[in-house]
C-alpha cells in the first residue's frame, strides 16, 4: 500500500525480524515499544542516521514507526530520499498495539504512550 507515492505496511503485517526504526521520543519509547527496535527519535534523526546505516544491511527494508504514523513517515520520507529502502507503518505504535503485537517497556507494564 502507498501513501503519496510513500509505501505502507500495516502494523500486523511487520516481520517479526524486520528492521524496525522507532522515532518517537524518550517518553514514548520508555512507556511501550516492540522488543528489538532501533530507537532514534526524530527530533535526532538527522545527527544520528549512522546508527541506521551501521545496523541496516545493503538493500535491507526499514520499517519506520512513530505513535500513530505522522513523524514516521516524514522521517521514512527522508530515508528513501537517501536511498534506504524505508515502509512507513500505518497507524504507528498504537495500531501496532491494537494488532496484539508484543511490546516492553522501562517500566512495570508496556503500553503505547
Amino acid at each position: 500500500m502507498e501513501f503519496g507515492g510513500l509505501p505502507q505496511v500495516d502494523a500486523a503485517s511487520v516481520p517479526s525480524d524486520a528492521l524496525l526504526l522507532d522515532v518517537r521520543e524518550n517518553d514514548e519509547w520508555a512507556a511501550g515499544r516492540a522488543e528489538g527496535a532501533l530507537h532514534i527519535p526524530m527530533s535526532e534523526f538527522v545527527g544520528r542516521i549512522g546508527e541506521l546505516t551501521e545496523r541496516a544491511g545493503a538493500g535491507e527494508q526499514v520499517y519506520v514507526v512513530c505513535r500513530v504514523g505522522g513523524r514516521s513517515a516524514q522521517v521514512a520520507q527522508y530515508l528513501r530520499q537517501q536511498g534506504v529502502e524505508a515502509v512507513n507503518v500505518d497507524g504507528g505504535m498504537l495500531a501496532w498495539e491494537a494488532a496484539g503485537r508484543p511490546l516492553t517497556a522501562d517500566g512495570e507494564s508496556a503500553y503505547v504512550l
